[in-house]
């Protein structure tokens, strides 16, 4: 897509990135029109962001790439530990309870960031959408109806709102002078590179611990659905790692048992030292800041790119109902409100995985992410159990008629369960995606999970409002989002 004169569009996406493309898809399916503008002249080549949380696979499902993100993953290989070119044993870097009723998803999954933004590239271009690439932002401004971006092609855009999804080193979140502190999460460098390595077994993730007290490591992981693997090597504090061909093999030579000559490519390569940084702020004024612009994390525990995705999933339905259903603006403050607290708190778990504080586990996988403490959610119910859904918390997928629950909240739209009870309902439409109504209605048993009531389902998954009876405010509330049926 070139860009050589005046664009008006809903949303400005700054970044062609797993963030950037998320919330393209969302919005495109919503019927909102966005321009997704990347400096580059094509996607990220490389395999960093390559485990995919179950949460995240989730929001895949929503989105309509399921199918092909399993198709073209695989599961996280066994860890095999080597010592002077002998096998020393296996090593399980993550519990998981595999899938469950509840979390049909319950493993992560293994896909290079390349080919996840294949995919959802594909997605958007489904949906209508595209991108431009080699096109940058030069200049923004904005007013209290719009911002007003200048482009490196000479073109210029128009747009409602614009989302800064352009990386850590976001020129957007820098021209808007918003600030990210953060900390180095250790002085060593680390070297990530894509590589053929056609002599080593794709059975494991292959680790080669130090073997002094130094604690630079080396592993090399099989990158499902390509013939590559990813290598992960760190290094003395103060140097930088050779990117090579011929650095790399010495690296290999240096810390395993495999000869120079084993690795017979490099296919990209990149160094970075771990740190941990959040963006004071996710919004100034009609701009939004999403992914690894308001935030970078530590790649230990596999965090930074499903924030992200998180990010994009609940901007996304939002601008939506602002821009297509005349909900309130000031529903876009929550983004901020819900989000930031989470990127802290996922920032934090990387940090502890990467220093050995924490082990990958049932907080990696996202599921437990929720918004109780939010202006948006709304319980209603008193004297719950301590282990009873509540409202803020993510809604689990079961039986739902003949489908399940995640069938009947695939989509842009809302979705009220009445779940083992007959209360009287306000006039909505009880109909499939079909009816076209902002809010669809779905009657099922008594089911353990949910326990009975009603619960008011966000389009991104969670429940906002819950209650015994729908007279203690789900009226109020469904009338403040500018909610309605057909």
């Amino acid at each position: 897509m070139a860009l050589n004169s005046v664009k008006e569009t809903g949303v400005l996406i700054v970044g062609a990135g797993p963030t950037g493309l998320t919330l393209a898809c969302d919005l495109a399916r919503r019927g909102v029109s966005a321009l997704v503008v990347e400096r580059d002249r094509g996607l990220f080549p490389g395999s960093r962001g390559k485990g995919l949380q179950p949460r995240t696979l989730e929001v895949f499902d929503d989105l309509g790439v399921i199918g092909a993100v399993l198709a073209a993953g695989g599961p996280i290989p066994v860890g095999m530990v080597w010592r002077d070119g002998e096998r020393q044993g296996e090593h399980h870097m993550f519990d998981a309870p595999g899938p469950t009723p509840t979390a049909p998803y319950g493993e992560p999954r293994m896909l290079p960031q390349w080919r996840t933004q294949e995919i959802l590239l594909a997605r958007l271009r489904e949906l209508g959408g595209d991108v431009a690439f080699d096109t940058a932002v030069t200049g923004l401004a904005q007013d209290p109806h719009g911002v007003t971006a200048r482009l490196s092609t000479g073109a210029s855009v128009r747009a409602a709102y614009a989302v800064a999804a352009d990386g850590g080193r976001s020129t957007l979140r820098a021209a808007l002078g918003i600030t990210m502190a953060g900390e180095s999460v250790d002085p060593n460098p680390v070297l990530v590179a894509d590589v053929r390595i056609p002599a080593l077994d794709r059975d494991h993730w292959h680790m080669f611990p130090a073997t002094d007290d130094s604690g630079l490591f080396a592993a090399i992981c099989p990158l499902a659905g390509t013939p590559d693997f990813q290598l992960t090597a760190q290094f003395p504090a103060g140097t930088t790692p050779d990117l090579s061909l011929r650095g790399v093999r010495d690296l290999v030579t240096a810390r395993t048992h495999l000869p120079a000559d084993a690795v017979t490519e490099v296919r990209w390569s990149s160094d970075f030292r771990p740190r941990a940084a959040l963006a004071d702020r996710f919004r100034e004024g009609r701009v939004f800041l999403a992914g690894d612009a308001a935030h970078v994390h530590s790649p230990a525990g596999g965090q930074g790119l499903n924030t992200s995705v998180q990010d994009a999933y609940n901007l996304g339905w939002k601008l939506g109902a602002v821009l297509r259903d005349g909900a309130p603006g000031t529903l876009l403050d929550t983004y901020e409100e819900e989000r930031l607290p989470n990127a802290a708190q996922m920032l934090g778990l990387s940090t502890r995985i990467h220093r050995g504080e924490a082990r990958r586990g049932a907080a990696t996988r996202q599921l437990g992410i929720g918004y109780r403490e939010a202006s948006l959610t709304a319980e209603t119910r008193t004297d719950l159990p301590e282990d009873a859904l509540r409202a803020g918390d993510r809604a689990p997928d079961g039986p739902c008629g003949s489908g399940t629950l995640f069938d009947a909240f695939r989509g842009p739209h809302w979705t009220l369960l009445a779940v083992g009870t007959d209360a009287e309902l306000p006039p909505l439409t009880d109909g499939s995606a079909a009816s076209g109504a902002t809010v669809h209605v779905h009657h099922v048993p008594a089911y353990e999970p949910y326990g009975k009531g009603l619960f008011l389902v966000r389009p991104d998954g969670y429940v906002g409002w819950a209650g015994e009876d729908a007279r203690d405010g789900l009226t109020e509330y469904l009338a403040a989002l500018d909610l309605k049926s057909a």
